[in-house]
């Protein structure tokens, strides 16, 4: 006989005697009070009511479920309505949790109304049946605004970019071609005489600066177009528009900077005992900031361990494993199983921010002679490049996790060769030379000198 399997439940599945649901909408929301109905001894009631979703209403709403002792709170994470409810039934006091709407989607063949609706949530939170969402702390959902914003206005500043490039093509001008980017120093310099009114080739080319100016000829010839005046007054917009974002984006990176470093979890730690701010960044301190600790990771620079930080926070209990926080980022294979069939699937969308950010330290980790990109390079031989990014994002992930939970630990690189110095090489032996048997060959093997 089969030993039976024990399956411990997770934190959340607990069975709760009061609870709350609210099914947010816009401008109100339905609320749900599930408790032990008094004249029925063993039996629940559930109380129903509408609620303005506005600050003062939910005040109200908190105060009285504070009141009625509500264990639990579950909300419907409908757009970003869900918002006000949280913030202010967390800062309350009350223990709340969001729920995804497709969790929380009442059983098939009911009618569909926000009171049942309500009432369903209800009883699923009291039975437990409910997997809450991470939602960041306050600070961290703060950090996470800055962050975001500063990648949304990075976008559209390649954006304005790239209308400048094409701008240029309209008049002839195929600098782009020659020079590695468009937003270089040298390439600024030539627009910014274009605009002025030089038309001269040999004098725009002449304004190269480093390895440019090696490409006189190909610039001089790059250079000669029809630059007119609505060119010129088209450029001078999107480079103004340019260079207002590079000033917000500047001032949003110290705003990002600020905020981490007052944050106590990112700080470090001197030699000395002593910790703060400035802390953890001389020689032989036993605790660097986080930012630098993420920092040391082939492909993560700043800007990308920010980035990290603001997505999943810094109190890596809320994710038990690396593997609860990779699945959650939705890096994890996913395993269809039914019977004796099996089938993999996709991973699905997660964080798009995380995502993007790992997605371009992948890119960069895997131009280099380290373990993650050799990694990479292994990997993409066998599986495709897509399922070899995918990967090293997950490995990236991991080593995140271990460098946050324990804020002593260091990274350290396995290197290159990681691999090839542990190849069981009689067995690779073995198998190369019953291949050439295979083929018809008789192998006989002499060590080279």
């Amino acid at each position: 006989m089969i030993e039976p399997q024990e399956i411990k439940d997770e934190e959340h599945e607990q069975i709760l005697e009061r609870v709350a649901a609210v099914d947010v909408a816009k401008a109100s929301g339905m609320v749900c009070l599930r408790v032990p109905d008094p004249a029925r001894p063993g039996r629940r009631r559930s109380l129903v009511w509408p609620v303005d979703a506005t600050t003062n209403a939910v005040l109200e709403l908190a105060d009285r479920l504070a009141a009625e002792q509500v264990q639990k709170v579950t909300l419907e994470s409908t757009s970003d309505y869900w918002r006000c409810w949280y913030y202010l039934l967390e800062a309350a006091g009350l223990d709340v949790q969001l729920v995804r709407a497709r969790d929380v989607r009442a059983a098939p063949g009911r009618p569909k109304t926000d009171k049942l609706d309500c009432v369903w949530q209800a009883k699923c939170t009291e039975r437990g049946l409910l997997r809450p969402s991470f939602v960041p702390p306050a600070e961290i959902r703060v950090l996470r605004d800055y962050t975001r914003m500063r990648i949304d206005l990075t976008r559209e500043r390649t954006r304005h970019y790239s209308r400048l490039e094409k701008l240029l093509e309209d008049a002839l001008i195929k600098v782009s071609a020659v020079a590695s980017s468009i937003d270089t120093r040298s390439v600024r310099d030539m627009v910014e005489a274009l605009i002025a009114g030089e038309r001269d080739p040999q004098v725009l080319a002449g304004l190269a600066r480093g390895r440019m100016k090696a490409k006189h000829d190909k610039l001089t010839e790059a250079l000669t177009g029809r630059f007119d005046a609505h060119h010129g007054e088209l450029a001078r917009m999107l480079l103004d528009q340019v260079d207002a974002l590079s000033g917000q984006i500047g001032t949003l990176t110290a705003r990002i900077e600020e905020l981490i470093a007052a944050i106590p979890e990112a700080q470090g730690v001197d030699p000395d005992g002593t910790t703060g701010p400035r802390a953890g960044r001389v020689p032989g301190s036993p605790v660097l900031p986080a930012v630098d600790r993420l920092d040391e990771i082939t492909g993560i620079g700043r800007d990308a361990a920010q980035v990290i930080i603001a997505e999943i926070g810094l109190r890596m209990s809320a994710f038990p494993t690396p593997g609860h926080l990779v699945s959650w980022a939705r890096l994890t294979p996913v395993t269809m199983q039914s019977g004796s069939r099996s089938r993999s699937a996709p991973t699905g969308k997660g964080d798009p921010y995380l995502k993007g950010v790992l997605g371009s330290a992948v890119a960069a980790a895997a131009r280099t002679d380290t373990f993650l990109g050799q990694r990479y390079r292994r990997l993409a031989r066998r599986r495709g490049k897509l399922k070899a990014l995918v990967a090293v994002a997950r490995s990236i992930l991991v080593i995140a996790w271990h460098l946050l939970s324990d804020r002593s630990a260091r990274y350290h690189d396995l290197g290159a060769d990681y691999y090839t110095t542990r190849i069981d090489k009689n067995r690779k032996t073995r198998s190369h030379i019953r291949q050439l048997e295979a083929l018809g060959y008789t192998v006989t093997l002499t060590p080279a000198a």
